[in-house]
């Protein structure tokens, strides 16, 4: 483990990240480039004394949940996550494990997506990245610790969340979930993240347990969905969900057709941003 070079990346990764990037506010009285420790250990779960120790290269040696989790906050691309794990002593993943890294290309498209709210999802349904306007209609991600911030977690085992639906929408769309992880695991049956999460959510939710058990298949191009914002009221989108090639990501986007009230509401969010935002669902 080089602990001088890896306080050095980490420091260089985390300055070059503007707030706006990860759908956090600027403020007024910013004294550092990028992003602030306190924000990096927020998104990757950590304490801020825990990266201020790696920083200053008086860290213990790091785990692979954790380097990734700072992989992901830092919005590293493969060959810098690789070089984050080298740096700290430990393999990057594996080939056949399901990816984790974003591309700095989709990191862009997310980020052209000023009014309209974009998230990218891994295959086993984690919450790899999201755009301000998500943040703005969905809650602030940032704030779910980073062992919930699994779509499939939140809806089987946290509940909640700004999603409106019907006892039969929200079973059709429960058998989505469980499908989308049906197939993960077939296309990853090594993948030991994806394993364990699948026995968690099915020892600790008798509903997904069940659906699991119907060893559902199917796949999923878009659909609609409602949301109770806390100032807005009900708004009902449009979701359309991106294929992201090569990295078996999903980009998952909400629209409005021009001139309807959700339009509006949308751009309205783009002001109102972040203020009184719960969990995502």
């Amino acid at each position: 483990m080089d602990r001088g070079e890896l306080g050095a990346a980490l420091r260089g990764w985390r300055e070059r990240i503007a707030p706006a990037d990860v759908g956090l506010p600027a403020g007024t009285r910013r004294r550092t480039p990028g992003l602030r420790r306190e924000e990096v250990a927020r998104l990757a779960g950590v304490s801020v004394d825990y990266l201020t120790r790696m920083e200053q290269a008086r860290g213990a040696h790091p785990s692979g949940a954790v380097l990734s989790a700072l992989a992901r906050a830092l919005r590293l691309d493969p060959a810098e996550r690789d070089h984050l794990f080298h740096l700290a002593g430990a393999s990057p993943p594996m080939p056949g494990r399901i990816s984790e890294a974003v591309r700095p290309s989709v990191l862009r498209l997310m980020d052209r997506f000023t009014d309209l709210p974009a998230m990218l999802v891994s295959a086993k349904l984690d919450l790899l990245a999201w755009n301000p306007l998500a943040v703005a209609l969905l809650g602030d991600v940032s704030e779910v610790p980073p062992e919930q911030r699994n779509v499939a977690w939140l809806r089987f085992m946290v509940g909640g969340g700004r999603l409106v639906t019907t006892d039969e929408e929200r079973a059709r769309l429960d058998l989505a979930l469980v499908s989308d992880l049906r197939g993960a695991a077939a296309r990853y049956p090594d993948d030991p993240g994806l394993h364990r999460l699948i026995e968690r959510l099915r020892a600790g939710s008798p509903e997904f347990a069940a659906l699991w058990a119907r060893r559902p298949v199917e796949r999923r191009h878009g659909d609609r969905k409602r949301f109770l914002h806390p100032e807005l009221g009900v708004l009902e989108l449009d979701c359309d969900v991106l294929r992201v090639p090569g990295e078996d990501q999903t980009l998952v986007v909400y629209s409005a057709a021009e001139g309807s009230r959700e339009a509006e509401a949308l751009a309205l969010l783009r002001v109102l941003g972040t203020q009184r935002l719960g969990a995502p669902d």
